[in-house]
């Protein structure tokens, strides 16, 4: 059963041991990258900067969570060859990277056999589940977020988060097609 929607930053300022985010989307529209992603596409130039103004924020989170003794990992399902948002994405996983994030690349037509969930997820020292809803043109969905604590659920999602995993590219690894 669904519980009230948190921001992003609650469970995870919370988070003692781990914090795993899946994207499975190949695009995403959300209005607080617009800006950023415009000028990328523009000018081929992506802002790496960790305490620009557009980072410093995540950094923040990131960096406290990992000087806690949180491990963050991000893995990504892309099509290839992949489009304009994945290279933007891929551009900038530099800074997350350097916030301690741990971030993989899974090509998509690797993940055939596996069972996935239905939409993105973060999911927090392996007790809760932070589903992100998107609409059909990549913006927030409303509500955003879901938060899930079942252990079914958990128990699914971490599973199917581990096994994307171990199947993924290091970001450093990981060449753009």
């Amino acid at each position: 059963m669904p519980h009230k929607v948190p921001s992003f930053d609650e469970p995870m300022e919370a988070a003692q041991r781990s914090a795993v985010h899946l994207e499975m989307r190949d695009q995403y529209a959300v209005g607080d990258e617009a800006d950023d992603f415009d000028a990328w596409l523009r000018t081929g130039q992506r802002d790496t900067d960790p305490a620009s103004e557009y980072w410093a924020p995540w950094v923040g989170v990131i960096s406290r969570a990992v000087a806690r003794g949180v491990v963050v990992r991000r893995v990504r399902i892309v099509s290839e060859p992949v489009t304009d948002y994945i290279r933007y994405e891929h551009a900038g996983a530099v800074v997350n990277v350097s916030a301690g994030e741990q971030v993989r690349w899974l090509p998509r037509r690797r993940a055939v056999d596996l069972l996935l969930p239905g939409a993105d997820l973060w999911i927090f020292d392996g007790t809760q589940v932070l589903f992100n809803h998107f609409t059909g043109t990549g913006d927030w969905g409303d509500p955003p977020m879901e938060l899930r604590t079942e252990p079914g659920i958990v128990k699914h999602c971490s599973d199917a988060f581990e096994v994307v995993w171990e199947r993924a590219i290091p970001h450093g690894e990981y060449e753009i097609h």
